[in-house]
């Protein structure tokens, strides 16, 4: 099951990367905006914002009594789809999840959370990546955005569609 899900996020972040989304090496060394002296400078930047850290914040996690219904940025919440609820950051924000040295970058797809006074509210299926099963603390990274799409935060079609941007020699 582990693996399904690492397959899964893997895919993800291969869609983004291929939809021109992540630029290469700006992503983890600038917070995702791209330096004067990186690779494609001159380029549309992916982020301008300094990256922000909420060190220790509290994270819960929602979804099967959710599933079917639309979130606040637009999509139809799956169990497949891998996300986070925030009160504050604009749908489409990527944000990099620590927890417990497991590692997890998400788009906002949702407002929330509403309960615990948590800050963040994971998809079961974030949650499941990361190996939690209940209210904790994690700590978060503003990376980046990714267009605010109906299908942010789904696995592509097929693993080939997300390597060829969608197209599939049939």
């Amino acid at each position: 099951m582990r693996t399904r899900f690492t397959t899964i996020l893997l895919a993800l972040l291969a869609a983004l990367f291929c939809a021109g989304v992540l630029a290469v090496g700006a992503f983890a060394d600038t917070g995702g905006a791209i330096s004067p002296s990186a690779p494609g400078a001159g380029s549309t930047p992916v982020s301008t914002a300094p990256a922000k850290t909420h060190k220790t914040a509290i994270a819960t996690w929602f979804g099967p009594g959710f599933y079917g219904q639309q979130t606040a940025c637009g999509q139809t919440l799956t169990p497949a789809t891998v996300g986070v609820a925030n009160r504050k950051l604009p749908c489409g924000t990527l944000v990099k999840v620590t927890y417990r040295g497991q590692r997890l970058t998400v788009p906002v797809v949702d407002r929330g959370p509403y309960a615990n006074n948590a800050a963040w509210d994971l998809t079961a299926a974030a949650a499941q990546a990361l190996g939690i099963e209940e209210t904790v603390r994690i700590d978060t990274l503003v990376v980046g955005a990714a267009p605010n799409t109906p299908s942010l935060g789904l696995p592509p079609v097929s693993p080939a569609a997300a390597l060829t941007g969608g197209a599939v020699a049939g």
